[in-house]
């Protein structure tokens, strides 16, 4: 399975379910609409974040040259545009359901506005996530490359003695 594929699918789920909990929420306790919202976005957004972290990690690794790195970025946008998509139709169709409140909105915002929100909140978090890999994950590295020549310095002077 393609990388981008494995990412759309769960981070489209993920929407889709916190929007379910967060329709099912504010049928019962409708006055802590805000904080319940916030919640579910920062859910989201620790989610793709912290995929993005371990993106940039492994990719870093595997090629130290900031040159020869994987196209991270191709990847996570199309994530996001078919997580958007993908969860606005399956919210739609799950707003049929009876006891299921995500907002009557119809298929075309689901698709466009709706989307376009979620696009957004999957390419630019894991595109942060991504810079904040690749920065640790080099930072790793250079802290292991100095040590490295710290102890091949001791061992030709030791050496030498």
């Amino acid at each position: 399975m393609n990388a981008w594929v494995l990412r759309a699918v769960a981070l489209g789920a993920l929407t889709v379910v916190l929007r379910t909990v967060l329709g099912l929420a504010m049928i019962y306790w409708p006055t802590n609409g805000a904080w319940m919202r916030i919640l579910c976005l920062v859910v989201l957004l620790a989610a793709v974040v912290g995929w993005g972290v371990l993106d940039g990690r492994a990719d870093r690794r595997a090629n130290p040259d900031p040159e020869r790195g994987a196209d991270l970025t191709m990847r996570w946008l199309k994530a996001g545009v078919v997580g958007g998509i993908g969860s606005g139709v399956v919210s739609w169709i799950l707003d049929f359901a009876p006891k299921f409140d995500l907002g009557d909105n119809g298929l075309l915002f689901e698709v466009s506005s709706g989307a376009s929100f979620i696009i957004l909140m999957i390419f630019v978090p894991g595109m942060i996530g991504v810079t904040i890999g690749r920065y640790l994950a080099g930072r790793e590295s250079k802290g292991n490359t100095n040590a490295s020549a710290d102890t091949v310095v001791l061992n030709k002077e030791s050496a030498s003695v």
